[in-house]
């Protein structure tokens, strides 16, 4: 079908019927973003991302992007959302990790900036200046953070954007999810560049078809894709070797160069390929090997820096290749577990001394752990001189057996998660004063312990280093009968690298599944350090 050119009509009135000739035929948002998004000026094409275009066509219901940097993923639900506004009078909601910077920055840097440079969403959007609502006529475009759950309630709409989805907790895309609840027709998409294997983004795509973008080889016309290592040939063994300019791209069919100006025109009928083409999620991945405008040899010095610097390693695998990666040493492993089992049996009470303190994390179980601690002479700091041996791994239904508990092993001090029934466990806490602690993980830990209150706040990440670091440096024993859950949910924790906004390197604590023994055995260490009645909840390493 031949489209009509609106720009090509001069006339108004003529330009009207235009338009509504050709919003009749532009029922697919690829041809929507070719006549009316405007990039730097210039119509919006697929020629350098071809693989973009299905992904602006695809209506199922849900649509989910594992991706490496700057491939296009953003601009392409960046322009669904414009044309199921437009096209369609969705009301669409926008989700990033945060409020303050993530949705007001790319308000103002990414939607602002589009609805200027196209004179046809600028006559679209009547207000623009709020950083969380833009208004369409009737249609909303709503910018919304994903940590504060009064933002995401009460926004019923069509269409759900949740980008860079491996910073967003479980709740809160839940919560965002069901936004979409009162609509007959809905779409949602997440896109994300991944972190680790079974989390986030990649936990999404595991469940979807798992499309991968192949092309014809223009050597032995076979179908095939770019993937790390094989098509990568590096041809230096240090960045600082001039050869490293000549690592270039090959069919790893055939191992035929394959050029990185050429892209584009073997890259042009290249089809996206289901690897589980049952499943009803649309899932989409595509890595910086594609890219036209990141050259082969910029892949491989990254590549090459990663071998002695985990942080590198872990942004190579993740921004580059599209990839989870879980950085050797950060995770508990089973046989970290087997090394220090006790000789003892769970509940054995026979082996518990007089010093115990309990953990309990909530949920739709109770997790529990009750902790006896040893204690070596001339002490300094209680926790980091301090062994937990582990009497008890247990997990119960009512807080009512919770106090059975309580009663059997008499803990010196408690600490009990915040979340999700903060009622029941501020109840649970004010039952024994000066003995049990409400616990929240929050940026702004408590600094000073001498005024005894029934809740305190925590570094989530300095805490769960001395507790699971405890099975590096030999200062825990468990029982010899351990639970498989209590293994599973310790070795769901992964310790991963982050750069930040200003250069500087944080680590923070991921799960790739259920955690609740974990949670309830950082509780269990941070009630030793109450039960001294001094000191603070300091930032601990190991």
């Amino acid at each position: 079908m031949r489209i009509l050119s609106i720009e090509s009509v001069k006339d108004s009135s003529k330009r009207l019927i235009a338009n509504g000739l050709y919003r009749k035929s532009a029922g697919k948002c690829s041809i929507w973003a070719e006549q009316y998004r405007r990039i730097k000026g210039q119509p919006w094409q697929f020629t350098l991302r071809p693989w973009l275009r299905e992904m602006h066509d695809a209506d199922d219901f849900h649509c989910v992007g594992q991706k490496s940097a700057q491939v296009g993923y953003t601009e392409t639900v960046l322009n669904r959302s414009f044309y199921n506004i437009d096209f369609h009078g969705k009301d669409v909601l926008y989700i990033l990790p945060s409020q303050h910077p993530d949705a007001k920055d790319f308000s103002v840097t990414r939607f602002d900036p589009a609805i200027q440079e196209s004179e046809h969403l600028s006559n679209l959007f009547s207000d623009v200046k709020n950083v969380g609502l833009k208004r369409a006529g009737s249609a909303c475009l709503y910018i919304r953070g994903s940590r504060s759950r009064s933002q995401l309630k009460s926004i019923p709409v069509a269409f759900l954007v949740m980008d860079e989805v491996d910073e967003f907790s479980k709740e809160a895309i839940g919560l965002a999810e069901e936004r979409l609840s009162g609509q007959e027709t809905k779409q949602q998409w997440a896109i994300s560049t991944p972190s680790i294997p079974d989390h986030g983004i990649n936990a999404f795509f595991k469940e979807s078809t798992q499309e991968h973008f192949f092309f014809k080889c223009p050597s032995c016309s076979r179908q095939t894709e770019l993937v790390f290592p094989d098509s990568l040939v590096i041809t230096a063994d240090s960045v600082k070797d001039p050869a490293i300019y000549d690592s270039h791209l090959i069919c790893k069919e055939c191992k035929a160069k394959l050029p990185h100006d050429q892209k584009p025109d073997f890259l042009a009928t290249g089809k996206w390929v289901a690897q589980e083409p049952a499943y009803r999620t649309r899932g989409f991945y595509i890595n910086q090997l594609y890219s036209s405008t990141v050259q082969p040899w910029e892949i491989a010095d990254k590549y090459l820096r990663s071998r002695d610097d985990i942080v590198v390693e872990q942004e190579f695998y993740n921004s580059k290749l599209g990839l989870p990666k879980i950085p050797q040493g950060s995770q508990i492993l089973e046989s970290d577990i087997d090394a220090a089992r006790g000789d003892y049996l769970n509940r054995d009470n026979s082996y518990i001394r007089r010093f115990t303190t309990m953990g309990i994390d909530v949920g739709t179980w109770l997790h529990v752990i009750i902790s006896s601690w040893e204690f070596p002479e001339n002490s300094r700091d209680i926790n980091t001189s301090a062994v937990n041996n582990v009497a008890l791994i247990n997990k119960v239904e009512t807080f009512a057996e919770l106090h059975d508990l309580v009663r059997e092993y008499e803990p010196r001090n408690m600490v009990i998660d915040a979340h999700p029934e903060k009622r029941l466990a501020l109840d649970f806490a004010r039952q024994y004063p000066g003995r049990a602690f409400v616990c929240f993980y929050g940026n702004n830990p408590t600094s000073d312990l001498s005024e005894r209150t029934d809740s305190i706040t925590v570094d989530r990440t300095s805490w769960l280093d001395m507790a699971l670091g405890r099975f590096k440096n030999g200062t825990i024993r468990v029982p010899k009968d351990v639970p498989l859950e209590f293994k599973e949910n310790v070795r769901a924790l992964v310790r991963t690298p982050k750069k930040n906004d200003d250069g500087s390197i944080s680590f923070r604590y991921l799960n790739t599944r259920a955690d609740h023994y974990a949670h309830a055995l950082n509780y269990s260490e941070i009630a030793l350090r109450l039960s001294q009645g001094f000191g603070s909840l300091q930032t601990l390493e190991w």
